[in-house]
């Protein structure tokens, strides 16, 4: 079964920074990209960001162009979101997922990743 379970999310303050993480298993990891959508309540999802397989190609929405980096280690099965000058605007819950190539030119709240479903996803809160 592929899976992706997100952990790392919490209430940070505005300004401040934190890196949420994917685990993935069910799946020859380094052979497909990682997505970061997030979701805020009410609110459709929003694709945050994409790494490609052998994490050479990145992908990023210009609400956080300059502030998220996306890695992967492909040992670990795990991508990494790491989140700078936290804006209340990224309040979310952010969820990982796989691709077989990062989308050009970027995502839509209409996408499904053509494997696994959405997982339980983790809860960032930015307080102002």
């Amino acid at each position: 079964e592929v899976q992706f379970v997100e952990s790392g999310g919490g209430l940070v303050q505005a300004g401040g920074s934190l890196r949420v993480s994917c685990a993935a298993s069910g799946f020859i990891f380094d052979d497909y990209a990682i997505v970061w959508f997030r979701q805020a309540p009410g609110k459709e999802r929003e694709g945050v960001s994409c790494i490609g397989n052998s994490g050479g190609s990145t992908y990023y929405a210009d609400s956080v162009k300059g502030r998220f980096t996306i890695s992967r280690d492909n040992a670990k099965n795990t991508a990494y979101l790491q989140m700078n000058s936290l804006k209340p605007e990224d309040t979310a819950i952010y969820y990982c997922a796989e691709d077989l190539v990062c989308a050009e030119p970027g995502y839509n709240s209409r996408w499904y990743p053509p494997f696994s479903s959405w997982g339980q996803g983790t809860q960032v809160t930015v307080s102002s």
